[in-house]
């Protein structure tokens, strides 16, 4: 470990020692928004300090260990002991960097899931209603709430379009390096010949962030347009224009929200809707400025970057963005089970990220 990555460990070991002194101080625990706020910041930080004391404990039984070596009768079992004690030495050294990668400040929110068809006609839509059950499958795994805002399904099956938002702790952490372009190759359902086809669908997610609230939007911006909601609810849904669609127009942004009985409810949630896609858009415009280099664009949103290929003749997922990802498991990706992908691009992104923070 270099000694810059050493001395901010120490500070925030140092840190943590401050927070635990505030946090008994009966004006801190009096007021409610403070205490909240620096118990949260020293949960943060005890991850830290329990590897450090591990770390700590790992030196004294290395110290110990080589002090062994001099009795003759003890070597072999010293020699046994300082590789175990070197080994867990690395092992904690490596922990340790990572912990010190900066927490994105969104990563326990929610999030805006739009799913899209794109090249490939039909076979499009379709393997966009594929992907959309993936997400909605391993939602599902982890008891996160799925709430469809808009649809518009193929003719075929799947979706031209759908967009969702996911309730959950954590969620926008797991998806996030989801968005991108994702293609298909297979024998399509409406193929007569049997033909291997590629298709692709994208995917945006967009995280739904707190400060939604402190968006400003000018009424004047806004085209707001009603029409009939296609979805399920009854005969009541088809004869009213519940469904709203808002443009807005300097950056023509459009979403659109048909879920709800009424138009007050489905303009509420499409405001919400956004204010996060713009919020979004100002954060990609700040990180692209900051983090060119980075292999992981997080939560970018750049649909015009091919990111993974489905090929169903092979049973193969390949993610273009990490040499050597690649998975012959696609059943069981489909059906939910996208951990090994997921936690494969989370440690690629904190790989980045500490080699960027050691450079700086």
């Amino acid at each position: 470990m270099t000694p810059t990555l050493r001395r901010k460990l120490e500070a925030l070991a140092e840190r943590r020692e401050e927070l635990e002194r505030l946090l008994a101080e009966p004006e801190v625990v009096a007021n409610n928004a403070r205490f909240r706020d620096l118990s949260r910041e020293f949960s943060q930080l005890e991850p830290i300090a329990t590897a450090l004391a591990d770390e700590a404990r790992a030196k004294a039984d290395l110290a110990a260990a080589e002090s062994m070596r001099t009795d003759p009768d003890l070597r072999e079992l010293a020699d046994e002991e300082i590789a175990a004690a070197q080994a867990r030495l690395q092992e904690l050294e490596q922990e340790l960097a990572l912990l010190l990668v900066p927490r994105d400040p969104r990563d326990e929110g929610n999030l805006f899931l739009e799913v899209r068809a794109g090249t490939g006609g039909d076979e499009a839509a379709i393997f966009a209603g594929d992907l959309f059950r993936m997400y909605a499958r391993y939602a599902e795994r982890q008891g996160w709430k799925v709430e469809i805002e808009s649809d518009n399904p193929g003719e075929h099956g799947g979706y031209k379009e759908v967009v969702a938002r996911v309730v959950g702790r954590g969620a926008f952490s797991r998806l996030k390096f989801e968005s991108g372009t994702h293609r298909v190759q297979r024998v399509p359902a409406t193929e007569s010949q049997g033909r291997i086809h590629t298709s692709a669908a994208t995917v945006a997610i967009i995280p739904e962030a707190d400060e939604v609230d402190e968006i400003v939007i000018n009424p004047a911006d806004l085209r707001v347009d009603t029409y009939r909601s296609s979805g399920a609810g009854g005969q009541h849904v088809n004869k009213t224009e519940s469904a709203i669609r808002i443009t807005h127009v300097p950056s023509g942004v459009v979403v659109e929200c048909q879920t709800e009985r009424s138009q007050h409810a489905n303009r509420d949630k499409a405001m919400k809707r956004l204010k996060a896609q713009l919020l979004d858009a100002e954060r990609q415009r700040h990180d692209a400025a900051q983090a060119e280099s980075r292999r992981l664009q997080v939560g970018s949103g750049d649909r015009s970057q091919r990111i993974r290929t489905y090929n169903f003749p092979q049973g193969r997922i390949t993610d273009h963005r990490v040499e050597g990802l690649t998975l012959y498991d696609l059943p069981n990706v489909l059906a939910g089970d996208l951990d090994p992908l997921l936690q494969r691009l989370s440690h690629e992104h904190q790989v980045d990220a500490l080699a960027q923070l050691s450079a700086g």
